[in-house]
């Protein structure tokens, strides 16, 4: 029992030296003490190499004695690392989806750092910075579309420019995203059509969308290659990978629809950092003029978070605080979205991720036999149609439920080695049953509306 209290008693004082040590780096180190770090700082980040390389290498520049590690993983892989892998270092956490660090934040893994210069601001209505200091807003991410104008001259490819254009048939085949359930910044993209619409719309939207992919890509900057590529023509991506593609190839175009959303993406410093001075002095950086005008090089193209930045931006380079931009944004629910992150992914999965290729056929199927029915007065025919995309679309969740607290918090992210709650396995079960059932019904609907019309098209000739 003394061992015990012992443990408990150096860990308290250890909180507290930590504590006083980041106090003191924040309020009273000077310029040159700060240049004087040193030693180790891990970073987890979900950034590309082609990012996150600029700011190691500028900033190891300013310190030489602080060596780099960089992590990079998609978002879910940065939560469940640091949530989960206890024993390995990280000091600082950097990646855009807001909701990923209200996770980190809930779950008791970021430092707060409340007195942290330059707390206020916010884009739109969205505060820039934590309200509550565990974390920084350090650019704005808006999310939009990304094509290649040569692939879609090539197929005769209307330019989109809304989420819902996505949806239509001429664009099946040649869409690309990535699952939520693998990228922060994809998940934010299906937040916002479902705050945007509602629940049960916005899923009829997705699902839509799903029947057009031609791939679902295994990490979110799949999407901007595979487009810079010609591997597939369109897709929904956060603003830095549709702009920096856009920025040095005349080839890609990019655009926000209207009902996007502008939110700040983030860097934090981790509860369990064994180097806090290294850790505040790469945020410091980050968040400094000289960090932030980084954000405008070509091969970046992100958003800073500092309003007053903008009068070095590039011409043409979008401003996220300008009225007519900033219009387009929505009012986007943080604690709605992190209350149903999981629940969202694995929806994701199990509706669309999952059946990708069994939803490209129904859905072909059913532009098919719209097509036919154009110039035909069958009502019943027409109606049929309706019950086969409202087979196709409805998914096994209520909006009830959705808003359950207690529902919502039975879901956890799927991973290797890591045990599912029985009753999230239950659950998914019976949605793939649900969702099965529901294709396999809407294909015997439209295949018979198909037979029907090509039954009349030959009385119609005899």
């Amino acid at each position: 029992m003394k061992g015990v209290n012992k443990f408990k008693s150096v860990k308290y004082y250890g909180n507290i030296i930590l504590y006083c040590i980041i106090i003191f780096i924040v309020l009273g180190f000077s310029t040159n003490t700060i240049a004087k770090v040193s030693g180790p700082l891990f970073i987890v980040t979900s950034f590309p190499e082609w990012m996150f390389s600029r700011f190691k290498h500028e900033f190891e520049a300013r310190h030489p004695k602080i060596n780099i590690h960089v992590r990079s993983r998609k978002t879910t892989a940065v939560i469940s690392f640091i949530q989960e892998r206890q024993s390995d270092p990280v000091d600082v956490i950097w990646a855009s989806a807001t909701d990923a660090f209200e996770v980190l934040k809930s779950s008791g893994h970021l430092y707060q750092l409340s007195k942290l210069s330059n707390t206020n601001g916010s884009i739109g209505s969205y505060p820039l910075h934590d309200p509550d200091g565990f974390y920084r807003g350090f650019a704005v991410s808006g999310y939009g579309i990304m094509w290649n104008k040569r692939y879609l001259a090539e197929y005769n490819l209307p330019t989109p420019r809304n989420w819902n254009d996505l949806t239509k048939p001429i664009y099946q085949d040649h869409l690309g995203i990535t699952a939520p359930s693998r990228s922060g910044t994809t998940h934010l993209i299906v937040e916002t059509i479902l705050q945007s619409q509602g629940w049960e719309s916005g899923w009829e939207t997705l699902i839509n969308i799903g029947g057009n992919l031609a791939t679902i890509t295994a990490r979110s900057f799949g999407v901007r290659d595979g487009i810079k590529k010609g591997r597939f023509g369109l897709g929904p991506v956060v603003d830095f990978f549709g702009l920096s593609a856009r920025a040095g190839n005349s080839n890609i175009g990019f655009n926000y629809p209207d009902e996007t959303v502008f939110l700040p993406a983030n860097i934090a410093l981790a509860k369990r950092t064994s180097n806090p001075a290294a850790g505040l002095a790469f945020i410091n950086f980050i968040l400094s003029p000289e960090g932030q005008r980084i954000l405008f090089e070509p091969g970046i193209s992100r958003l800073p978070a500092q309003r007053d930045m903008y009068v070095h931006a590039p011409k043409g380079f979008p401003n996220p605080f300008d009225k007519e931009l900033l219009a387009k944004g929505l009012n986007f629910d943080i604690k709605l979205s992190r209350q149903r992150y999981n629940l969202v992914n694995t929806l994701f999965d199990t509706m669309i991720t999952f059946r990708v290729k069994k939803l490209n056929h129904i859905w072909e199927k059913i532009y098919q036999a719209e097509s036919l029915l154009e110039n035909n007065e069958n009502s019943m025919l027409s109606q049929n149609i309706q019950e086969a995309r409202h087979l196709i679309s409805t998914i096994p969740v209520s909006r009830k439920e959705m808003l359950n607290q207690e529902f919502t918090s039975i879901f956890r992210h799927h991973k290797s080695g890591i045990t599912l709650p029985a009753k999230q396995l239950d659950l998914e079960l019976a949605w793939k049953q649900f969702a099965q059932g529901n294709l396999e019904h809407s294909e015997a609907v439209v295949q018979n509306i198909l037979t029907q019309i090509q039954n009349d098209i030959e009385i119609v000739t005899e």
